[in-house]
């Protein structure tokens, strides 16, 4: 993998995990959790998409479509545990 490749397979990621604290809202460190997760998430995705031999939206050396498929579930997911709440607070 290129450099140009991973940085922009990291842009995607975080902009999905900014659209999603954009869509869903919080504080800061919940922003920061989002984008953490969308870059973890999208760089399993396309790992996994690679080892299983997943093969379809591919941007050069990125297979985007495992790898965002997974970073949709990633973030659904955090949002979810993020919204829990706390003893009456909502964050």
């Amino acid at each position: 993998m290129t450099i140009p490749a991973f940085v922009l397979g990291s842009v995607i990621a975080a902009l999905m995990g900014a659209v999603t604290h954009l869509i869903l809202g919080g504080s800061f460190g919940r922003l920061v959790v989002l984008i953490l997760t969308g870059l973890v998430a999208f760089w399993f995705g396309h790992i996994l998409g690679n080892i299983v031999g997943l093969k379809f939206l591919n941007i050069g050396a990125i297979n985007l479509g495992p790898a965002v498929l997974v970073t949709a579930i990633g973030l659904a997911g955090a949002g979810w545990l993020s919204a829990i709440d706390r003893g009456g607070e909502r964050s």
